[in-house]
């Protein structure tokens, strides 16, 4: 007989049968976001689109409009009695003012085709006569040069005595307005086109269908959407700024961690307003244009590439309430200045709002089938 056989039933150790594991509550919405991170990762356009794109953006800006030595005035003199006069003065001065003695005909042309900035042409009694494009900026400009040059070489002499400074330092160059606002761009960029494109692309293939018959939350599902863009912001304003900083010398005098929760906050807000744009949408020609109705406003007023202080008074208000402009502000006050997260609290609050009542509303009007 066996020592099993000898062991008496009731004795015989019984090991008790581990609960069922349930999932929490946001078990679900950790799947989903994950699983949006994947399919993400399949996709090597989002890649360049999100990451390569803007950086190309910020070096072509960055290099067309970087600090270069001034520019050199070219300019005619009309041939013929003064012009000697006239080329004397302006070599008796060191300056930045190319001048050569040509035909009144050639230098009329030279003038209308911008090879010649301002024409000179000697007068009878003495004097100059000047050609200048009065919508020419450079044509202006080098009116008041030349003028200067011969006025003062001919022996005339300032009432006040006057200094000037410049001033390249890094901070007020275009560079450095232009990569925050670089930054609120792709932002929006990434929010509206990755979040509006998958959710109707996944219409199209009845993948929304087979989401809802499943046991998931739908806000889940919409607020996994939105939050997916947090990971890539946060890639997005490493990339962006470390490319001002080490390209462009580029000073960055606010906090880190602000800079990444105003990117947070915009990230979402622009993920709430991708989802309201794709909630009804039933193709991808549908939604483009939506996107696009919805974006061109922010891209002409909010400030990505030059200042809407540009624009009348009048509709400042109406600017400041766009999304991108509360985000391009915010950005600037902070990598510029050094403002503090707490100084944001009516640009953080535009955003709040879009991003809030976007997603509410999407989550009402969303269309799964």
């Amino acid at each position: 007989m066996t020592v099993s056989q000898q062991t008496p039933p009731t004795e015989r150790h019984v090991i008790p049968a581990r609960p069922p594991r349930r999932n929490g509550r946001w078990s679900g919405f950790t799947h989903l976001l994950v699983a949006r991170m994947k399919e993400l990762k399949r996709e090597p356009e989002v890649i360049f689109w999100v990451f390569i794109f803007p950086l190309l953006l910020a070096l072509g800006l960055g290099i067309a409009f970087r600090n270069k030595p001034a520019d050199v005035t070219s300019i005619a003199i009309v041939e013929g009695p003064g012009a000697d006069k006239a080329m004397a003065l302006l070599e008796s001065r060191k300056s930045s003012i190319r001048a050569e003695v040509v035909d009144q005909s050639l230098a009329l042309q030279g003038f209308r085709l911008g090879k010649y900035d301002l024409v000179v042409e000697p007068d009878t009694n003495g004097g100059f006569r000047y050609h200048y494009d009065p919508s020419r900026p450079e044509s202006v400009l080098s009116r008041v040069e030349v003028d200067d040059a011969l006025q003062t070489a001919a022996g005339r002499t300032d009432a006040l005595p006057t200094t000037a400074v410049t001033s390249t330092e890094p901070g007020s160059r275009y560079i450095d307005f232009l990569i925050p606002g670089l930054l609120g761009m792709n932002l929006m960029n990434s929010g509206m086109w990755g979040i509006g494109f998958a959710l109707v692309d996944m219409r199209q293939r009845k993948l929304l269908k087979r989401f809802v018959a499943t046991p998931m939350r739908r806000s889940d599902f919409l607020l996994a959407l939105t939050s997916s863009r947090l990971v890539l912001m946060i890639i997005e304003v490493a990339l962006l700024l470390g490319f001002g900083v080490l390209v462009f010398h580029m000073r960055v005098l606010g906090s880190i961690l602000t800079i990444v929760l105003l990117g947070a906050i915009g990230a979402v807000a622009f993920g709430g307003l991708g989802l309201l744009t794709a909630s009804r949408a039933q193709k991808i020609e549908s939604v483009s244009g939506l996107i696009n109705l919805v974006m061109m406003p922010m891209w002409i007023f909010s400030g990505v590439f030059f200042s809407y202080e540009r624009f009348p008074a009048i509709v400042h208000p109406f600017i400041r309430a766009l999304p991108l402009t509360a985000l391009n502000d915010a950005l600037r006050a902070t990598i510029l200045q050094g403002a503090s997260l707490a100084s944001q609290s009516g640009r953080l609050l535009v955003l709040v709002l879009w991003g809030g009542v976007s997603f509410v509303l999407a989550l009402r009007w969303f269309r799964w089938t």
